[in-house]
């Protein structure tokens, strides 16, 4: 096939991510011949290196309040209501994967890890007829045609219906780079700005925090502006991450105060009492181990606390001078504005193309939310591509 000559498959998906490979099997199921085009060597490279440490899939949680971590919260409640935590949980058994509930209500394969149902799904859509071309990276769009750069030189695609799946701009080396920005402006397809979500701040540490960089903090409580989180988070040499302070992404976006609340299970009367118990000759740093601080908590109260050390501990301030890079980031906000798209998440502009996954301009938590939200979009978007027979 020569990069002058168009193909035309039937149902093009682009993309070989969890929400790609939601909608071509949705597609194939209905009947639809399926072709994903994938950039990388393999598929699902991003999936398979957060299955590494345990691939948290879903939250076990009453659908409205699981619905509520999504901003905007309505914009994916249908399609969660369609395929959301009891439906993951039931995707990956019927791949041969268990899966278990641990005690925050996170959701894992008993394996823990991506890698042996990600082989059973690929298995799964090559019986169904899906065929996956990898390294198979588009390079252009316009006027109904998907243009690749491939191993056989360049190549041209104008499918009956197509879905994107390219992810954000975050991890890059994993083949979300955000590339497609640029062409679908082109199109007039209206895209908000990426920013970081799920990402870390940056710090700028004393020489006596050395020792404390790759400790965690747990059991702690975070707050800023209006959000508040419960969770850990770790000392590096660039500054604070982890699972506790990732929900306030939408407000450390905006520069909002970051407090932490080292002794979340004492009231401050309740320190201030165990304090007055202590001799009033000890150091601060004895008192401080006293009231159960670790030795990296104690370090960072003495790190920004001096003023106050003693009262520190139940609101200490963080001056944080930014946010890490994006490419550090687990995931986005920004993307294609709910204002381009239809309810099944067909673009305006370009009808017969669909969009899903992290393309899209919403946010989530870690927890299996954002895995979630992937494969719930994909679903609906796979349905809907199935369905669609061209303009009249």
């Amino acid at each position: 096939m020569s990069g002058d000559k168009v193909s035309r498959p039937d149902a093009l998906v682009i993309g070989a991510g969890p929400a790609g490979l939601m909608a071509a099997e949705q597609l194939a199921r209905a009947g639809r011949k399926v072709l994903i085009c994938e950039a990388k060597p393999s598929p699902a490279r991003k999936f398979l290196m957060a299955g590494k440490s345990g691939l948290n899939l879903t939250k076990d949680e009453p659908l409205a309040r699981f619905q509520a971590q999504y901003s905007p919260p309505d914009w994916l409640a249908p399609m969660l209501a369609a395929f959301g935590p009891t439906e993951v949980m039931q995707f990956s058994r019927d791949l041969g994967q268990e899966v278990f509930t641990g005690s925050s209500g996170r959701v894992f394969p008993v394996a823990m890890k991506g890698s042996p149902l990600v082989r059973a799904w690929l298995l799964r859509l090559a019986e169904l007829g899906v065929e996956i071309r990898t390294r198979w990276r588009l390079s252009g769009l316009g006027g109904g045609v998907f243009r690749f750069d491939t191993p056989d030189g360049p190549q041209q695609m104008q499918p009956a219906v197509c879905v994107l799946a390219l992810g954000g701009a975050s991890w890059q080396r994993l083949g979300s780079d955000g590339a497609w920005v640029p062409w679908l402006q082109a199109e007039r397809v209206q895209i908000a700005p990426w920013q970081p979500a799920n990402m870390g701040v940056t710090l700028t540490w004393s020489r006596h925090m050395e020792k404390h960089f790759g400790q965690p903090l747990k059991g702690i409580t975070l707050t800023a502006a209006d959000l508040q989180s419960r969770g850990e988070i770790v000392i590096s040499a660039k500054g604070l991450e982890g699972g506790g302070i990732y929900p306030l992404a939408p407000a450390l976006r905006r520069g909002a105060l970051l407090q932490i609340d080292l002794l979340p299970g004492l009231s401050a009367p309740e320190v201030t009492q165990r304090l007055a118990r202590m001799r009033s000759s000890e150091t601060v740093v004895n008192r401080l181990r006293k009231l159960g601080l670790s030795p990296a908590a104690v370090a960072l109260v003495m790190e920004w606390g001096r003023a106050d050390p003693l009262a520190a501990p139940k609101a200490l301030n963080v001056p944080y001078s930014g946010l890490r890079p994006l490419d550090e980031a687990i995931s986005v906000a920004g993307g294609v504005m709910r204002a381009a798209l239809t309810d099944e998440l067909e673009l305006k502009a370009m009808p017969g193309t669909y969009l899903c996954g992290e393309m899209l301009d919403w946010e989530a938590p870690t927890g299996g939310y954002l895995l979630t939200g992937c494969f719930a979009s994909g679903h609906w978007v796979g349905l809907a591509a199935a369905r669609y027979r061209g303009t009249q």
